[in-house]
This record gives C-alpha cells, structure tokens and sequence, in this order.
C-alpha cells in the first residue's frame, strides 16, 4: 500500500509540476522565447529520465517491485476506462470551440497541430516498442516501452494547454488531470510498468511542445476564407473509441 500511494504522490506531483512550469513561461517575451522553451523543457525530460531510472533500475526503485506492490494493492482492478478517458481533453476542446470559447487557433489549425504532434509522437513511441521490445507486466506482448495510451492522452492535454491557456486556464490545464488518469489506470490494469507511463507522458508533452514552437504548416488553411460548418463527436466501433469529424463548406 505504501508504493501505490508513492505513485499516486507522483502522478499529483507531475501534474502540480506541468502547470508551475507552464505558468513561469506565459507569456515569454520575444528575446527570451529559446529560455521559456528550455524551462518548458524541464518536465518532459524529467518525466522520461525518471521512467529510465525506474526502467533500468533493480532493488526498490525497479519497475518489478513497484509494479509488485501495486498489484498487491489493488488485486483485481480491472477497468476499460483508460480507452476511453484519454479523448475527454481532445473533446473538450471541440466542445470549447462550439461554445465558441477564445483560443490561440481556429478548429482546423487545431485539428492540423494535433494530428501532426499526434503521428510524430505514434512513431517514436512505436520505434521505441519495436526497438526495445519490452514485455508488458501481464505478459500479453514485447509492446510495453513506452505507453502508447499516455503519450496519445498527452499529447491531446498539451494541445488542449497551448489553446486555451492565455484565455481559460482552468479549461486549459484540465487535460492534464485526464492523461495523468489515462497513465495511472495503465498500471492498475497491469497494462504497462510505471516507467513506460512515465516516458510516454514526457514524450507525448516534449513531441506536441516542439510542433507549437515550431507552428509546422502555419499559413496552410483552405477553409480560412470559407465559411465552414465542423461537428466533432465521439464514435465507438469494434470495440475502437475514436474521433468523427464532419466539415462541410
């Protein structure tokens, strides 16, 4: 019981951090943008150091005797929860963009930002899958480094951070509380070891940070000039929880 509420303590912490980090850097004026990055920096590259200390490590910090002691706490924990969760910050922000809440982006260079951080962060944690070839806690496949759930739910978060965080920050920094869920309910499910929740966490944050800096693709939007009708909306098939999009011009 002691180590699961250690993790918890952890999952609160990150997120505690997330939010001070971003809150020293907004807005960061023009000359000291590369410092605000850097100190932007900071919690990703603490999330992933940390997952492979635990992830390489033996004795009381390894990913075997946390894992241990969750599992003895919480015996029979099953939940499907963690695949539906990690959407609630994408869907949120659609929902904002409805009631027609201010944000940085309009809904297209939204969607374009989050399918970009979206497919980058997918290939590196699946590189890394394929590369590392871990095995899941529950012995199901050699997919388990890093957390494809958690990165996914950060990356949704940290869109959702970027949009509304000079206009709503309550709204913006509530993804947060939803990934870190989606990470935590990965390890209660037996799905994933601590250390790959914490290296997708910091991935799926450090991916989605860069494509903001960076704008990729910023003056690309066909429907700029158009008027343009988008109804966004949960979908479930085969047992597959997604996205639908409907725009029409």
């Amino acid at each position: 019981m002691r180590i699961s509420k250690v993790i918890i303590a952890i999952i609160f912490t990150v997120f505690y951090i997330k939010v001070n980090a971003q809150v020293d850097s907004i807005p960061a004026p023009s000359p000291q943008k590369s410092k605000s990055f850097l100190k932007q920096s900071i919690v990703p590259v603490s999330l992933i150091g940390a997952g492979l200390v635990i992830n390489y490590s033996n004795g009381a910090i390894g990913k075997e005797n946390i894992q241990d002691g969750i599992s003895n706490a919480f015996p029979d924990f099953s939940t499907h929860a963690d695949d539906y969760i990690l959407f609630v910050p994408a869907l949120t922000m659609y929902t904002a963009d409805l009631l027609k809440i201010e944000s940085k982006n309009d809904a297209f260079t939204q969607t374009k930002y989050l399918l970009i951080a979206g497919i980058a962060t997918n290939l590196v944690t699946y590189g890394l899958k394929y590369a590392t070839a871990e095995t899941r806690p529950n012995g199901e496949d050699l997919l388990s480094f890093p957390s494809g759930h958690t990165a996914n739910a950060f990356v949704m978060a940290t869109v959702l951070f970027h949009e509304f965080k000079d206009t709503k920050p309550v709204l913006a920094y509530s993804g947060f509380v939803f990934a870190s869920a989606t990470g935590a309910l990965r390890v209660l499910n037996n799905e994933h070891w601590v250390s790959d929740v914490l290296v997708g966490a910091g991935i799926g944050i450090m991916v989605t940070d860069l494509v903001y800096r960076f704008e990729p693709l910023k003056n690309w939007n066909p429907f700029k000039n158009k008027k343009v009708s988008t109804i966004i909306s949960p979908s479930y098939k085969e047992n597959t929880m997604g996205l639908y999009a409907n725009i029409q011009f």
